[in-house]
This record gives C-alpha cells, sequence and structure tokens, in this order.
C-alpha cells in the first residue's frame, strides 16, 4: 500500500484508459520487472521445498542425523524454510521500492490524470 496521501479524482477513469496504459510502454516494463523477479525466486524456492519434502521422505537417515543435542538436520532444514520465507518477503520489498514503486506511480499518476 502507498503511503502516498491520495485523493480520487472528480471522474473515475474509463475501460478505454485502463485500455492504453497496459498497452503503455512503462506498463509492459512493470510486469517485465516483476516477473524478472517473481518467477525466479519462485521456482528456487519451489526447488528448496521439494528438496525439503523429498529428503524428508527418502533420506530419512540423513535428516536424522543429530548436529547437536537433540536438534536434527530435518529440523534445521524446517526452520530454514521459515528461515527462507522472511528473506524472500525482504528481498521482494526492496525490489518492489526500488524498481516497481515508482514506475507503478508513476503510472497511477498518469491515469488519475496527476501527471506525475
Amino acid at each position: 500500500m502507498s503511503s502516498v496521501d491520495h485523493t480520487p479524482s472528480e471522474s473515475a477513469p474509463d475501460a478505454q484508459q485502463w485500455v492504453d496504459v497496459q498497452a503503455s510502454d512503462d506498463f509492459i516494463e512493470l510486469k517485465h520487472r516483476l516477473r524478472k523477479f517473481v518467477f525466479p525466486v519462485t521456482g528456487l524456492f519451489l526447488a528448496w521445498y521439494l528438496l525439503y519434502v523429498l529428503l524428508a521422505d527418502y533420506a530419512h537417515g540423513f535428516m536424522s542425523t543429530k548436529v547437536f543435542g537433540n536438534i536434527n538436520v530435518g529440523l534445521i532444514f524446517g526452520l530454514l524454510q521459515f528461515v527462507s520465507t522472511f528473506v524472500i518477503t525482504t528481498l521482494y520489498v526492496r525490489h518492489a521500492n526500488k524498481n516497481l514503486d515508482p514506475l507503478a506511480e508513476k503510472l497511477r499518476g498518469e491515469i488519475e490524470g496527476d501527471g506525475k
């Protein structure tokens, strides 16, 4: 959500304005920037999760290897799933702030008539 205060303009954008924005170079670039981040990161996370599931199912000996005390490899891998989720979230927020939000704000200004 944007932290910029916003009041809607007198008239809402019509369907043709939305079509024009979607066909614009800036919107196409915005989609490209989003997909360039989301698809690879999603693929990597799913591969990491699949590795965890496969190891848990087929490598019982490895996953039950004690690292220290009652902490084993499986528990560490499971906790790393949560850590990786927070890391991905942090990376996405940084990516969005730097690469997506400025262009999205520009497009928003154009469609709402702010002329930014």
